[in-house]
This record gives C-alpha cells, sequence and structure tokens, in this order.
C-alpha cells in the first residue's frame, strides 16, 4: 500500500507577530541652559555702557600723548598734566591760602553764580513764555524781540551789565541770567501752543482759574517741552560764567584758568576743563533726569 508523500517544507523561523519587540531607545532629557542671573545680566549692562567711552578716552590720551610728548611740545601732553596739577585732581578741595587752593573752591563760587542767575531765569522764562503761548496778541507783540535778543552773544551784554550795575560778581549772574532765559522762554511758549485742545475744554467745564489752569493743565502738558529748554539754559549758563569771570574778575574757575594762563601754568588749565566739561556734564543729566520724573519719560515732538 502506497504511503502518501511527506512533506519537508522548511518551518518559518521568524518570531510570531505578536512576540514582543524590542523597546525603541528613548531620547536622553536635555538640561535647560540656566538662565543668566540679574547680577550678570546687571555686569553685562554696565560693561556696555561704560566700556565704549573708556575705551574711547584711552585711544584720545594715548594719541595725545603721541602727538604732543616731546620736550619742546607747546601743549602738555597728559603725563606732563599729571606730573605738574596732579594736585588739582587728587586734592580738589585744598586750601594753602587765597592764592592757592584746589579747583573745587574755585567751581563752587562758579557753581553758586549759576544757581541763582539760573533760577531767575527759569521761574521768568516759564511764567512769560507761559503767557506767551496761551495770548495771540503776547505772542506777536513779545516774539519777534525774543527772536531778536536771543541771538545776542552773553558777552555783548556785560560792559552794558557792568555800567548799570557796577559789581563783577552781579554782571556775571546777570549774563548768565540773560543767556539762559532765551531757551526757557521759547520752549515753553511751543509748549503751551502745543497743549490739546480737549484739556482747554475740561478746564473750561471743571472752571479752573488762572492759577489752576496753570498749575494742573499748563505744566504737565507742557513739561516735555519746559525741560527741554531747561537743559539747554543750563549748559548755556555754565558755558557764559567761564567767560564772564574772565572778563569781570572776581573769583570762580574763569578766574583761576585766566590765572594760570597768565603764570604758564598750562597743566592747571587743561584739569580745569575737564573740572568744566565734567560739571557740565553732570549739571545736565540732573536737569534731565528731574525732566524724566516730572513728565513721565515723555519727548517734546
Amino acid at each position: 500500500m502506497s504511503m502518501p508523500a511527506a512533506s519537508f517544507e522548511p518551518q518559518s523561523t521568524s518570531a510570531p507577530e505578536n512576540a514582543a519587540q524590542p523597546a525603541a531607545a528613548l531620547p536622553l532629557p536635555v538640561a535647560d541652559a540656566p538662565a543668566p542671573s540679574k547680577l550678570a545680566e546687571r555686569v553685562r549692562s554696565v560693561a556696555a555702557t561704560v566700556l565704549p567711552p573708556t575705551i574711547t578716552l584711552v585711544a584720545i590720551l594715548m594719541l595725545w600723548q603721541l602727538a604732543y610728548g616731546g620736550p619742546t611740545s607747546g601743549v602738555p601732553s597728559p603725563l606732563r598734566v599729571w606730573s605738574e596739577a596732579s594736585e588739582f585732581i587728587l586734592k580738589p578741595f585744598f586750601w594753602n591760602g587765597d592764592q592757592d587752593f584746589g579747583l573745587g573752591w574755585a567751581a563752587l563760587t562758579s557753581l553758586k553764580r549759576v544757581a541763582v542767575g539760573y533760577s531767575m531765569a527759569a521761574v521768568l522764562g516759564i511764567l512769560v513764555g507761559s503767557i506767551v503761548g496761551q495770548s495771540v496778541w503776547a505772542s506777536r507783540g513779545l516774539d519777534p524781540i525774543f527772536q531778536v535778543l536771543r541771538t545776542v552773544p552773553p558777552l555783548a551784554w556785560l560792559p552794558l551789565s557792568l555800567a548799570a550795575l557796577r559789581d563783577s560778581d552781579t554782571s556775571a549772574i546777570f549774563v548768565i541770567f540773560i543767556t539762559s532765559i532765551w531757551p526757557i522762554l521759547i520752549n515753553t511758549a511751543v509748549g503751551v501752543r502745543n497743549i490739546p485742545q480737549d484739556y482747554r475744554n475740561v478746564a473750561q467745564v471743571l472752571r479752573l482759574n488762572s492759577f489752576e489752569f496753570f498749575w494742573k493743565i499748563t505744566m504737565p502738558a507742557a513739561a516735555p517741552y519746559i525741560f527741554t529748554g531747561l537743559r539747554i539754559g543750563i549748559g548755556l549758563s555754565w558755558l557764559s560764567i567761564v567767560a564772564a569771570e574772565i572778563v569781570a574778575g572776581g573769583s570762580g574757575i574763569g578766574i583761576f584758568m585766566w590765572n594760570a594762563y597768565n603764570s604758564s601754568h598750562l597743566s592747571e588749565i587743561v584739569v580745569a576743563i575737564a573740572y568744566i566739561g565734567l560739571i557740565g556734564f553732570a549739571l545736565d543729566r540732573m536737569i534731565g533726569f528731574v525732566g524724566d520724573i516730572v513728565s513721565r519719560g515723555a519727548a517734546a515732538n
């Protein structure tokens, strides 16, 4: 009896479909970069502010030293300034008598004059500027005169003030006043003219009197313009005081520079120029800081 042929087909060695597959490799967690600390951010901010002017200053001093470092140079080099006038740099308030004192005392004398003249100009300039900006007739009558007077150089007023006031100190204060009042007055007038009509309508509805309108409407609305004029005025007043003191005599940083020139102490003049620049920069930043607070960062258009 014949037997059926046996099938010898090879059996599949593959694993069944439902067999467990090896698990895929999961990505390892990557730690987030640490956030920069507030101290590091502050250091970077300070470095971004301080390093550029510092590098520029060092470059200027090096070029200055290379250009005027020779023994026959008429202009003192930085190293020569340091060797001859370091006392005025390190000890600004020393006092060895009426003819030998630090630059700090001379600068304080000049600052007192500037404070008096500039304060008078600020008060009168804001008041008159508000009137000119508010009244069309006042603007037509006074604005052309102001535009002419503001172009007169500061020292042109000095002979007239000396003849009228007969005092060098008072004359210097008058020169500061007449120099710094024009930008304050004109900018205030422009700011008052640009007060929105809605503000004026609110003032009429609330029936504000002249003082209330000035204090509650005019000053806040025109503050960016007023402080723009104040910043220009403080710069002009500080510029004019040196020339006024040199011509009128007396005391102050201007007469200090003139005496140093007559004594051929050019290094002291260089130090005095640095004092004048740094004080002027500080005055400008101070007025700007107060203006930002009062006007809440608004800028004049």
